[in-house]
């Protein structure tokens, strides 16, 4: 049994348990599940999976959130959780050609698979769409926070960090798109507490008197994203999961008592049922599976800077689409949208452009002087909506496309995608995200 003891103190939400973990007593134990990929999906399937009693191996190519997870913003902001794809989005990507500055970046480059995904991505940018999109969305935003207590509770070292988010606007003008944005949130079916604030300098010192208009969103937490997927993994492999990292996955094929996965020095693993849960790479094994919707890598890039006094509450520029976090004492600046290859080197020039979106917007922050710069594949959809489910083989199921949104809404995708990996039931909430669509 679990005996819970809570603290909720100012700056984090930490429950701590007498017992670590305490596996189902199900049939579960029965079967061996193989998880590729130790990001925040695949991490929290391979947890919620071990919770029920499944023998699971994690693999990953690299290490522990070694694609997206580490250096985003690490939001768990359910109401600003929505479809990438709106209908400003004709007017950003004609922008995008000729801004080098602008927040989405499309190269102008001969490469057939990206001007497909672009073209069916667009077709989603629609109000229309949008809302619709975001009423499927909705549900599992309302499960994401509660997922997250969960784990914390069930013994993931770790916290979440519920602070007011400080929405910025330069100019006025910006802020009836907002506005209107956050009512349709509401209209689809999410809680959004916002207000207006008169002196937010008191709240965050560096923000400059450029500034001319800033919104307090309520309810929202925050994490520091690597270090919470590694306490995932610890406690995983505490309560008997197995990793095994460094090694590239080929190919998974089908055997009469379930798969074997196939690593690119010959090596192989025999299991029950796998899991791929590779982010922006998910196409290169889902696809011989049924798996057609496109995923295609929208890179985000971060650093992170000192600040002092020290900075603790998120702040979104919505206009310049730049999200900034606490983290580790440091205050960590992300944004971009960069529609390239997943495995391309970081563009310096994006960084660059960051900063020149910024540069006017705080005061007090020395941007030169960064550290943790970096770009991470995000994967990202046409429609909006992750792949999450069974594919055309039952023994192989996908947990990705998340676009910006895999570390806000993975525990609650590993929860329920574990579910139907070991049950077979597909949960009302996940029909929309079904892979084969």
């Amino acid at each position: 049994m679990i005996v819970m003891v809570i603290h909720k103190g100012a700056d984090s939400v930490v429950l701590r348990v007498k017992e670590e973990f305490e596996l189902a007593a199900t049939d579960s134990s029965q079967k061996k599940i193989v998880v590729i990929g130790a990001g925040m999906v695949g991490a929290s399937t391979s947890w919620h999976l071990r919770k029920q009693g499944a023998e699971v191996i994690l693999l990953d190519r690299k290490g522990v959130a070694a694609g997206s997870s580490w250096g985003n913003a690490g939001w768990l902001a359910p109401a600003l959780t929505m479809p990438l794809a709106e209908s400003a989005l004709w007017g950003y990507m004609a922008k995008s050609i000729l801004d080098p500055n602008a927040p989405l970046h499309i190269p102008v480059r001969l490469d057939v698979k990206l001007w497909n995904f672009l073209l069916r991505f667009i077709t989603h940018a629609t109000d229309k769409s949008w809302m619709k999109t975001m009423k499927q969305l909705v549900p599992l935003n309302k499960m994401a926070l509660p997922s997250y207590d969960e784990m914390i509770k069930a013994g993931v070292k770790a916290e979440t960090f519920p602070r007011d988010f400080l929405i910025a606007f330069k100019n006025s003008k910006d802020v009836k798109g907002f506005i209107h944005e956050m009512d349709n949130v509401r209209k689809a079916g999410l809680e959004v507490n916002i207000e207006k604030l008169d002196d937010p300098q008191s709240v965050i010192p560096q923000l400059s008197k450029n500034i001319a208009e800033v919104y307090a969103l309520r309810d929202q937490r925050f994490i520091a994203p690597g270090p919470f997927v590694q306490a995932i993994v610890d406690s995983f492999v505490k309560a008997g999961g197995t990793t095994e990292f460094g090694k590239e996955v080929a190919d998974i094929v089908d055997t009469a008592d379930g798969v074997e996965v196939l690593f690119t020095d010959g090596s192989k693993i025999a299991a029950d049922a796998a899991v791929l849960a590779t982010g922006a790479w998910l196409p290169k094994l889902a696809k011989k599976f049924g798996v057609k919707e496109p995923v295609q890598a929208g890179r985000g890039y971060s650093f992170s800077v000192a600040a002092s006094p020290e900075i603790k509450n998120p702040v979104y520029f919505p206009a310049q689409r730049v999200a900034c976090t606490p983290y580790q004492g440091r205050f960590r600046i992300a944004g971009t949208m960069e529609f390239l290859r997943p495995d391309e080197p970081l563009k310096p020039k994006r960084i660059r452009a960051i900063i020149n979106s910024v540069k006017d917007l705080f005061t007090g922050l020395d941007l030169e002087d960064r550290q943790d710069e970096w770009v991470g594949s995000r994967p990202v959809s046409t429609d909006g909506l992750a792949l999450i489910g069974a594919t055309k083989n039952p023994k192989v199921f996908v947990g990705g496309g998340h676009g910006m949104w895999g570390v806000v809404l993975g525990p609650v995708t590993g929860k329920l995608l574990s579910e139907q990996v070991l049950t077979g039931k597909v949960a009302e909430e996940l029909e929309p995200y079904n892979p084969l669509r």
